[in-house]
């Protein structure tokens, strides 16, 4: 009997091989990773690992043991090269050819990487990304030292939180007109760019990198486009990722913005399924693709069930978390197309909630050190229902009255 094959040894492809097991397949099931330690959680690295309140035992999504107990075979430090739908074959990069019966492409996304022409190259220039990214930055995280932060998004503010509990000095620079402009409305833009203002942090936005500059191959500085001169130690580029969907291509499926799956997570080839950071998928009448734990956790799973048979469409409430400085941030929802917001203070300090609307219907909640108002959000959500604007926001009003209102 072949085996279901699973490309992709991170959190996607550990639910999908675990639920597999969950659902009563007990045939062959292989796991293939390209990193040389057993699977682990990517979110903690740029927060608690790096500033070692985590150990890498408790960073692994399964403990070691858990993969002979449920037989799953997890293939390390290999590479698949090529994939062959017809003979239903993957090409390792070893020259080994195994078959398959079913294949899960689980393989994420990758770093965007700046040119090597606008130093990209020079030594203390950096990411996070993987646990050997995070081991290779964590040792120069020290104080006094210059750090420049490339990027608005999550990534780039959770690395400078982290720098500046370290004690270095932090600059964070972005090319759009404000911070997390592509992931979240100017209320939350505003939140945050005022806490890292408050923890010394300099943001900078609306200004573009022409180039970082170096001394004998190594950072000193980054010159930007106005002409100003930043000095700096160290950079760490979190400029965004892309989808992995370059197995997907040479194989001939389909692929847009990722890889191209319908409800079943099935893509092209109806042996071949996917699932996570790398898929698009269809949602509520439109193409999405999601980077998150929570979707890859729970679109592996549903691949896992269609695999086996299910026939129902996946049908997400999109969850998603940060880390910074001591204020946890829970976004439910998709905020996409969103036309209003509404501003909610919160009961305690430095917690509130925006609560997105597309016309009048509730799209999304990002909650800053406000769990209650999360969770009333994304069961609102999950429900298909909403919340009137007024009521959102005003904070004497008792929101799980919408819970059940008809």
């Amino acid at each position: 009997m072949d085996p279901i094959i699973v490309v992709g040894a991170g959190q996607a492809g550990v639910a999908l091989a675990a639920k597999l097991r969950a659902l009563g397949y007990d045939g062959p099931l292989l796991l293939i990773g390209q990193e040389p330690v057993l699977p682990y959680q990517r979110p903690p690295l740029s927060k608690k690992y790096i500033l070692g309140e985590l150990a890498l035992d408790r960073l692994l999504i399964r403990p070691p043991g858990w993969y002979e107990e449920q037989k799953v075979e997890c293939r390390l430090s290999t590479r698949v090269a090529h994939l062959d739908p017809a003979a239903k074959t993957v090409s390792l990069d070893d020259g080994t050819d195994l078959r398959y019966s079913k294949l899960a492409l689980a393989t994420g996304a990758s770093p965007l990487v700046l040119p090597a022409p606008i130093g990209g190259k020079l030594e203390g220039v950096l990411r996070i990304r993987s646990l050997a990214d995070a081991d290779r930055l964590a040792p120069l995280l020290q104080p006094g030292k210059k750090l420049l932060v490339i990027g608005g998004g999550y990534i780039g503010l959770e690395a400078a939180a982290v720098a500046r509990m370290k004690g270095l000095e932090v600059t964070l620079i972005e090319k759009a007109e404000r911070i997390l402009q592509r992931v979240a409305a100017p209320l939350t833009s505003d939140y945050f760019r005022a806490l890292h203002g408050w923890h010394g942090v300099s943001i900078r936005e609306a200004v573009t990198l022409e180039r970082l500059e170096g001394t004998e191959g190594r950072l000193t500085g980054a010159r930007l486009a106005d002409g100003t001169r930043i000095e700096a130690d160290l950079a760490i580029v979190g400029i965004g990722v892309l989808p992995d969907k370059g197995l997907a291509i040479r194989a001939d499926l389909d692929v847009d913005d990722g890889i191209i799956v319908d409800g079943q997570c099935r893509t092209s080839d109806p042996d071949i399924f996917a699932a996570g950071d790398c898929t698009s998928f269809p949602w509520r009448g439109e193409r999405i693709r999601l980077e998150s734990v929570g979707n890859a956790i729970e679109q592996a799973e549903h691949a896992a069930a269609c695999m086996l048979g299910e026939t129902k469409d996946y049908d997400p409430v999109p969850w998603f978390w940060s880390d910074q400085y001591d204020v946890k941030l829970q976004i439910a929802g998709f905020h996409r197309g969103y036309t209003d917001t509404v501003l909610r203070p919160g009961k305690r300090e430095q917690s509130q909630s925006v609560w997105y609307y597309r016309g009048e219907a509730l799209v999304a909640v990002d909650a800053m050190n406000d769990a209650l108002a999360y969770g009333i959000g994304k069961k609102v959500l999950e429900a298909r229902r909403s919340i009137p604007k007024a009521a959102a926001a005003d904070p004497a009003v008792e929101l799980k009255t919408w819970l059940t209102a008809s």
